[in-house]
């Protein structure tokens, strides 16, 4: 461990860890994007002004049907008109985050962590791998083996091989001031026709599965959000508390 890494792991253990949980249900992904920047602009004024309780949140989600393109998306990577979109009434939005085209749509698990990196001694590289290991943890109950790829973010299954790569989660993130936004996506019962439109993440020679497709039966929605915050409170060491909690 070097100097400045000792630096940071010194500073996180005197920074609260506490994170308010809200799942916020079916929800249009404008809405939650609305939401999602208030609550970051609010753990970003409170970090610059040095408040000892600070703010950080965890949100779950699931989401109206959507397209989202990232940053440094291709617009190519959209496979169909706008007109068709809007025909079969899934919302598209140019966003802030890293990465390129996805879906979100009903039936998957979105989470939302806005936290301060600086409070768990996290840089961004490791954040984001940390996320992948909550998706990896949260499958492992129901016996379905995740795995990291070197050469692409995310959670798949079948990484080594790249005639069976399917990717399970997507992950995209935004950080200013080392406090995030966005976060991951866990197909659990998704409906991955909708992939069909899109090339995902920018891919056109890997595909995409779900909970449900690798098991070969619906999975329990609430189960799999329970299983993914208890992981998250034990890989980040938040301490969670909903609203309305002392």
């Amino acid at each position: 461990m070097n100097f400045e890494s000792e630096i940071l792991n010194l500073e996180s253990e005197i920074m609260s860890k506490k994170v308010l949980f809200e799942d916020l249900g079916l929800v249009r992904y404008k809405e939650a994007w609305d939401y999602q920047e208030e609550l970051f602009e609010t753990v970003i004024r409170e970090k610059l002004e040095k408040k000892e309780e600070r703010k950080q949140f965890l949100l779950f989600c699931e989401h109206e049907h959507v397209y989202t393109l990232g940053k440094s998306g291709n617009r190519q990577n959209l496979l169909i008109a706008r007109h068709i979109c809007e025909s079969k009434h899934i919302d598209l939005h140019e966003i802030d985050r890293g990465g390129d085209i996805t879906y979100h749509g009903p039936g998957q698990l979105v989470a939302y962590p806005i936290i301060d990196l600086e409070a768990f001694g996290l840089g961004i590289k490791k954040y984001i791998s940390l996320l992948e290991d909550v998706v990896i943890e949260t499958l492992r109950p129901y016996g379905i083996h995740g795995e990291k790829d070197e050469r692409a973010m995310g959670v798949w299954i079948d990484a080594g091989n790249p005639a069976k790569a399917q990717k399970i989660c997507a992950i995209g993130v935004r950080a200013s001031r080392f406090v995030t936004m966005h976060g991951l996506a866990l197909n659990v019962n998704s409906d991955l026709a909708y992939f069909d439109y899109i090339n995902p993440c920018g891919f056109t020679d890997r595909g995409v599965t779900s909970m449900q497709k690798e098991l070969g039966r619906e999975v329990d929605f609430a189960e799999v959000c329970r299983e993914m915050k208890s992981v998250f409170t034990r890989l980040f060491g938040m301490e969670i508390s909903e609203p309305g909690s002392p």
